[in-house]
């Protein structure tokens, strides 16, 4: 069987598959279902294009992988093909573990287990049934391997996931602001005493990439609708697991209730192959069919926020700088108890109050290093001349409100 395919991507036009075992991962039923889990969460309530799927992402950041690894062959730096494979692999999974929706239920389905975890647990079961060669990808992936820069095109603040996903999400949202010379980046990609480095031509193409990354996430990924969206979803499936832990009969598909009906750790993961098993049939489909269900449920809390989200109506969310005083918070809750007759201890689900932070770069640990001309390097914070990148570095806290549009209530 010819299984050197090509796909054709509509950001990238048509990708390779480098390898067999690397087509034979893609058909693999684990790596297939990331065909049933949205990029972007409810980001396509907002962007109506915004429903591309985490397995277009993976096969983008493939592909991006292979491009750089070409650029640093074509540099002198040593690459074997097993690690060269080793990494594309560890590119390819490196969002196996992601549940529906992707980030929005991270905290909800899986309590405390984060989709790196469950991407290392998927990758430890693939390595069983590929007879132990996905081991270097593992240790990539991990970063236990001696060649620090592999992992760094995996998971860092230049890595070609990032690339990918700032790409990939301002084509199918049409945010032009998102757009990155990625194909740039990566001709000046390089490696230093072992680091993955960037070369002083690349410098206006990283400081482009940083300001759009800033862009992208104020203007998708947590744009305010998006915010709004995304708590009403963890809120539903907050109810729906309290109701059922509580004995009342909540509608879900095998594998969806097996995760709301109790209270599943990361320990759970190691002790019974079950709980893996079920997280691996999990994903958005399970989870919308479950809230169209429930939006003829007995409990009004539950049926209220179905019928909101799925129709599109969602709460009023307000946002500013600073926390909310508890006077304005106690008003809103006497505000909804009344009008929708709930007990206080319901109002967590229909009076929201969060906060979102994000700042477009960090120079903490794994940062943006410039290789200028002399050999010396120097952080991008202090190697740009244009931008002031040592501002964008500090986190942007926004706290935010969200109550159901019924309520009729302006902040002074």
């Amino acid at each position: 069987m010819n299984k050197r395919k090509i796909i054709n991507d509509p950001v990238y036009g048509f990708i390779t598959i480098p390898s067999e075992i690397i087509f034979d991962i893609i058909e693999h039923r684990w790596f297939q279902r990331l065909r049933r889990i949205q990029q972007l969460g409810l980001t396509s309530l907002v962007y109506p294009g915004g429903n591309h799927t985490r397995f277009q992402h993976t096969i983008g950041a493939m592909h991006l992988m292979t491009q750089a690894l070409e650029v640093l062959r074509s540099k002198g730096i040593l690459i074997t093909e097993e690690e060269g494979e080793a990494v594309v692999i560890a590119i390819l999974m490196h969002d196996i573990g992601h549940g529906p929706f992707s980030h929005t239920l991270e905290k909800t389905i899986v309590l405390g287990v984060s989709h790196e975890e469950l991407s290392a647990l998927f990758m430890e079961r693939l390595n069983k049934e590929f007879k132990e060669k996905l081991s270097l990808a593992i240790k990539i992936f991990q970063d236990k391997y001696k060649k620090k820069f592999l992992h760094q095109l995996v998971s860092g603040q230049l890595d070609m996931d990032r690339l990918d996903y700032l790409n990939r999400d301002s084509f199918f949202t049409g945010v032009a602001e998102g757009v990155i010379g990625y194909d740039r980046i990566i001709k000046m990609l390089s490696v230093h005493k072992g680091e993955l480095v960037v070369e002083a031509k690349g410098i206006y193409s990283i400081e482009k990439f940083i300001v759009s990354r800033r862009l992208m996430y104020w203007q998708v990924y947590l744009h305010k609708t998006v915010l709004v969206a995304e708590q009403m979803l963890v809120r539903i499936l907050q109810r729906a697991r309290e109701l059922s832990i509580k004995g009342s009969e909540i509608f879900a598909s095998p594998a969806l209730h097996f995760f709301i009906s109790g209270n599943i750790t990361t320990k759970d993961f190691y002790k019974n192959d079950n709980v893996f098993e079920q997280f691996a049939l999990l994903d958005d489909t399970d989870v919308m069919n479950a809230i169209k269900v429930w939006q003829t449920h007995d409990d009004k809390v539950l049926s209220y926020l179905s019928k909101c989200l799925i129709n599109r109506k969602l709460f009023q969310i307000e946002l500013q700088p600073q926390p909310f005083s508890k006077d304005k918070i106690e008003m809103l809750q006497k505000k909804i108890a009344k009008k929708f007759g709930v007990e206080k201890t319901d109002l967590q689900y229909l009076l929201i109050e969060e906060s979102t932070s994000n700042n477009a770069y960090s120079r903490k640990g794994d940062a943006i290093k410039i290789l200028l001309k002399d050999g010396k390097l120097k952080d991008i914070a202090e190697a740009s001349d244009q931008l002031n990148i040592s501002v964008l570095s500090e986190p942007v806290v926004k706290y935010y409100m969200c109550w159901p549009k019924e309520i009729n209530y302006k902040f002074l």
